[in-house]
């Protein structure tokens, strides 16, 4: 009955909007009554984490569940403070034993770039989520990604940190950003028209269905996004949440056949405890739940035992909650009003749902960016979580002509993909790691072989895991051939701890060789607004579950590149060595490093 209530509250405030909107007889009132819409300003004070960094405070004694919200600030969940500068670690693991690189100087930048990663804009009263099987798996860190707190706040994090990134700009130009996926939380049309939405600054309303709430609860209330800097190109890759439902089941080919259809109905999702057992998908054992929007902390409502229910819950259907084919996910891309049109796939076969594509952020720099689809396919007939690195034939035959057509233009390189490569390799349960099935067109033994035969690919970055590592590839000849390692960096998530995202400043120096610095950034979030409020819930999120210190204690036993990160967030200054061919090309290059 209540939320038939707000639901008919909220039609009637619709209605009497659009009675005064037509009385005025002109456009001009609806413009002023957009105008009004609130706008969530960030901090003054903006720096990234070589000045500050943002530091969890200790996890209260007292333990709670996950979604008992309320009782965060209560019991002291969620609480932070701001420390001191987080120090840039030179690395030279690519340059031999013998280089210490202590006299070198930087002598001209060649590059300035953003990453942002892992968004998972999320529609919270979406009716077929898995927001239940976290209450059945409370001590998986897993069961974070299906439900935490800042599920209610995925938008408002966006909005600051592209607010963070406009400031950076001025300071230090930036060329270019580019999103390494996973855009959308479930494959949404709402969702992903958020994500877009916000970075064009377009009014904002992240709520969907009955919209309860959308006139008195802060996360469900409109808003004007402030819109990325139109100086600013932005170019997109394509992750597993992109097109899988919950980043893990094939819409149409997996073995539930009305997951499509669930999207945009009325009924709450019920099925088995796929965590368990992905087949357990077919039974109606539990219904998964939504978010309430009508109540301040986004209240867990139809979920549990179906024998619990007398009659499936229902919620309010929406259209715009259909879920998108891949074709459909990169054509909304070229609905936009920041630069370029179509955000990279333009340049791609895009008609065709084909993903990848390359560019050259300055006309004057040989430097190509490698934008790679490397997800699985939809078609792939695996019942299993569809989160491992992928690549068919046709994305592989395109990656090496890539990487042949780049050597022999004299190009550096960068392939910006979702799925990091040679991670978690000694978990033998990881979704993150490279898929072992043979329709995989190359094993990761042949894909690290054939990234180290091309000199001038300086470095592989990606998202996926939500983690900020940083990983060394070395050289098979570390000694006459150093050129052939390359640098492998993660962006961490803007959902979940630390919510940063990177910054690369890529520079000549004074001995031919090459210093990518890639340094952490903290939206710089205003206390009192959404953002604020869900850094406090990622912090309380991570207290509660141990979401990244469980997937960083993989990482001492299979790569020992990979250096502690005690606050979540890493920099480092990454010293690459060039090829003879590309040191005389370069050796006139550029403008003063102190740029």
């Amino acid at each position: 009955m209540k939320r038939f209530c707000e639901f008919k509250s909220f039609c009637l405030v619709f209605l009497m909007s659009i009675m005064i909107l037509s009385s005025a007889g002109c456009s001009g009132s609806a413009v002023k009554q957009q105008n009004q819409l609130e706008e969530y300003p960030i901090a003054s004070n903006v720096f990234t984490t070589l000045q500050k960094t943002v530091v969890p405070g200790p996890i209260p004694s007292a333990k709670i569940h996950l979604d008992e919200v309320s009782k965060y600030k209560q019991y002291g969940y969620g609480q932070w403070t701001m420390g001191g500068p987080l120090l840039c670690e030179k690395r030279i693991d690519l340059m031999g034993g013998a280089y210490d690189g202590a006299s070198v100087t930087k002598k001209s930048k060649l590059l300035n770039f953003f990453t942002i990663s892992d968004i998972h804009i999320t529609d919270k009263e979406s009716p077929n989520q898995l927001i239940y099987l976290q209450r059945l798996h409370e001590t998986l860190p897993v069961g974070a990604s299906l439900y935490s707190g800042i599920m209610l706040y995925t938008t408002h994090v966006l909005d600051a940190a592209v607010q963070t990134i406009n400031a950076l700009h001025k300071q230090k130009p930036f060329d270019f950003g580019i999103s390494l996926g996973d855009t959308c939380n479930n494959t949404q049309q709402n969702e992903l028209r958020w994500y877009i939405d916000v970075l064009d600054g377009k009014v904002i309303t992240p709520s969907s269905g009955a919209h309860l709430g959308a006139g008195t609860i802060d996360y469900q209330k409109p808003y004007k996004a402030a819109g990325l800097d139109k100086t600013i190109p932005w170019y997109q890759a394509l992750g597993n949440h992109d097109h899988f439902w919950i980043g893990s089941i094939p819409v149409d080919h997996g073995l539930r056949k009305d997951l499509r259809q669930s999207y945009i109905t009325d009924e709450v999702f019920a099925t088995g405890d796929i965590l368990k057992n992905p087949a357990l998908i077919n039974n109606h054992d539990y219904y998964m739940g939504v978010l309430d929007g009508s109540t301040p902390y986004g209240n867990i409502i139809d979920a549990g035992p179906v024998a619990n229910f007398k009659s499936p819950p229902k919620v309010v259907a929406d259209p715009g909650r259909r879920s998108l084919l891949r074709t459909e996910w990169i054509k909304e891309f070229f609905t936009t009003s920041s630069n370029p049109v179509g955000h990279g796939f333009n340049l791609a076969d895009a008609s065709k749902g084909f993903a990848c594509y390359s560019f050259v952020p300055k006309a004057t720099l040989p430097l190509k960016v490698i934008v790679l689809d490397d997800t699985q396919r939809e078609d792939d007939g695996s019942p299993d979580v569809h989160g491992h690195g992928f690549l068919d034939t046709e994305r592989w035959n395109w990656l090496k002509k890539e990487l042949a057509a780049g050597d022999a233009a004299g190009q550096l390189m960068i392939v910006a993909a979702h799925v990091p490569i040679n991670v978690e390799v000694t978990a033998p349960n990881s979704e993150m790691g490279w898929w072992t099935d043979p329709q995989n067109a190359v094993t990761l033994p042949d894909l690290i072989a054939e990234l180290q035969s091309h000199p001038n690919l300086i470095m592989w970055i990606t998202g996926h895991r939500h983690v900020n590592t940083v990983n060394a590839f070395i050289s098979p000849d570390p000694v006459n051939a150093p050129e052939k390692g390359f640098w492998q960096v993660q962006t961490s998530s803007l959902r979940d701890f630390p919510q940063q995202f990177r910054t690369f400043e890529i520079y000549l120096n004074s001995d031919k060789t090459l210093s990518i610095v890639t340094t952490d950034v903290d939206p710089a979030v205003k206390e009192g607004t959404p953002a604020a409020i869900s850094r406090q819930y990622a912090i309380a999120t991570e207290q509660i579950i141990g979401t990244w210190d469980a997937v960083t204690k993989l990482n001492p036993t299979q790569d020992p590149t990979i250096k502690p990160m005690p606050t979540g967030s890493y920099n480092a200054e990454l010293v690459k060595k060039l090829s003879p061919e590309m040191q005389a090309k370069l050796q006139n290059y550029g403008t003063s490093a102190r740029r």
